[in-house]
């Protein structure tokens, strides 16, 4: 039977501190860019580089760190050192995916939004850049992606171009391996799906507010404040739903989707269907399921109805069905929120 492990409070603090620290690391990302633009801020990056190097010593002496995925290999272009001409007075910004735009929109409320490359829904490996989004990319002064760890089919298009900033280059975020149909970490792997965690979420405004900021001045403070309401809201959202879990709980997944959102709802993966959605489960993983269940009824993450009959095979058994792009929410907070209580209520 699976172990079911507690989050201590300890954890749980040094977590908010370790990834209160990423927007830094993030900033920094720029400087390389910023360098090309102004060279008066050369002391303000020193000073974020240090602090970031005094972050990352912190950090690794920490006993309570969490398990970070090492050996992943981002396949975009190193940034750019020059700013092309062509784009040095370009104020526009381009987000990849639907959950980065939902984060770039709570930034930029009150200012001109961020373009939005992939259509809501595709999110790992899914769609395809039409002839005006590569114009979208040529002309952006910068185009925040993920990576190629999600966005493989970005590779070639966004992680080419010299203004690309990818977000899985830094490893001051928290991420998580990836785990295989039985709940252990996968070495040298790298969950994608690092929005879910909601101080990485915070993180990823702050570092697209900085950006924003160099692009666009004028709203310098109206990005300041987005930013800081964000992290309020998102701080309420989670302790709204911690509400309804107090206590560690198993739950299974259909794939390992939603390691980042365990921590804020005291969640433990207890096994998964298949390591890729994509493929069929086999009866053997149903098998070690049923044998290994942790408690009688058990709650099982889909991604799709069509998942829906594997239940039968599970039983007593209750499901949810969940996107982790968040495709049908307006904004992150409440899409966030949506996914949280729908697994909340699944998991009793």
């Amino acid at each position: 039977m699976s172990t079911v492990k507690h989050i201590s409070s300890s954890f749980l603090s040094f977590k908010r501190l370790f990834v209160g620290s990423l927007a830094a690391s993030l900033i920094v990302t720029a400087a390389p860019l910023a360098s090309a633009e102004d060279h008066h801020d050369h002391h303000e990056h020193s000073d974020l580089e240090h602090h970031d190097h005094d972050d990352h010593h912190d950090h690794n002496h920490n006993p309570n760190q969490t398990v970070v995925a090492q050996g992943y290999a981002d396949k975009s272009r190193p940034r750019m050192t020059v700013i092309p001409e062509h784009i040095r007075n370009k104020t526009d910004i381009a987000v990849s995916n639907y959950p980065l735009f939902l984060l770039s929109e709570a930034v930029t409320k009150g200012a001109p939004s961020g373009k939005l490359l992939l259509q809501p829904g595709d999110v790992g490996h899914h769609g395809s850049l039409s002839p005006s989004d590569m114009k979208t990319v040529k002309d952006s002064r910068y185009v925040v992606w993920f990576g190629s760890q999600l966005e493989s089919n970005l590779v070639n298009s966004v992680g080419e171009s010299p203004n690309n900033i990818s977000l899985f280059r830094f490893k001051a975020f928290n991420h998580l391996p990836l785990r295989d149909v039985k709940g252990q970490p996968i070495k040298g792997s790298l969950d994608p799906h690092i929005w879910l965690d909601p101080d990485n979420a915070k993180a990823i405004t702050r570092a697209l507010g900085s950006l924003y900021s160099r692009a666009n001045p004028q709203y310098k403070a109206v990005y300041a404040a987005n930013v800081k309401q964000f992290a309020k809201q998102m701080d309420n959202a989670v302790a709204q739903v911690q509400k309804n879990s107090q206590k560690t709980r198993p739950y299974w997944a259909y794939h390992d989707a939603f390691g980042y959102i365990e921590s804020a709802l005291n969640l433990q993966l207890a096994g998964a269907l298949t390591h890729d959605h994509h493929l069929p489960p086999k009866a053997s993983q149903f098998h070690w399921l049923n044998k290994n269940r942790p408690q009688p009824t058990m709650c099982i993450v889909l991604q799709s109805d069509s998942n829906k009959g594997a239940i039968a095979k599970l039983k007593p058994a209750n499901s949810t069905v969940q996107q982790e792009d968040m495709s049908n929410a307006k904004d992150f907070i409440s899409g966030w929120m949506a996914v949280a209580n729908d697994i909340n209520n699944c998991v009793k």
